[in-house]
């Protein structure tokens, strides 16, 4: 958990926090898009592995993190949303931030993938150190790709 004056972010398994956030996924791009809707949404937080995390300003979720910890790609932020309400005031960078201590705990990469056309969202990964590695061609969905952004503090092995 991390605290400050202005917001909180805390780890969830809440059902109320988790619709809440699916709901402001599916009311924006690239979800909006995709033309994922609410049900399909809430979908992506199933699953084991998955460690959820929101950020509040007092009681109101305006923006998460899902992350993946185990497995191959273990630190994969697979999901990094802010309520188009809150966005441009270094809402994301903070939960970025919290992401990268939080995946370092346990891995020495972190990976995120974003779609092409969110153009925003790559100047702040990339601005962060992220590199992109590849893309990832239909992967969400017929015509659109999805750029693989890798940032490591060395190999797994040595």
């Amino acid at each position: 958990m991390l605290h400050s004056p202005e917001y909180t972010i805390i780890q969830t398994k809440d059902r109320t926090h988790i619709e809440s956030c699916a709901r402001m996924m599916s009311a924006t791009d690239p979800w909006l898009r995709y033309g994922m809707d609410y049900e399909q949404c809430l979908k992506s937080f199933e699953g084991d592995f998955r460690e959820i995390y929101i950020l509040q300003i007092r009681e109101s979720v305006i923006a998460f993190a899902v992350l993946q910890m185990l497995g191959t790609f273990k630190g994969y932020i697979q999901t990094l949303c802010v309520d188009e309400k809150f966005r441009g005031q270094g809402h994301g960078t903070k939960l970025l931030q919290f992401c990268e201590e939080r995946i370092l705990k346990v891995s020495r990469n972190i990976f995120i993938c974003v779609s092409e056309f969110n153009h925003g969202a790559i100047k702040i990964y990339e601005g962060f150190g992220f590199e992109l590695v590849g893309s990832l061609h239909d992967f969400l969905k017929q015509g659109f790709s999805e750029l693989l952004y890798r940032k490591t503090v060395g190999p797994i092995i040595g």
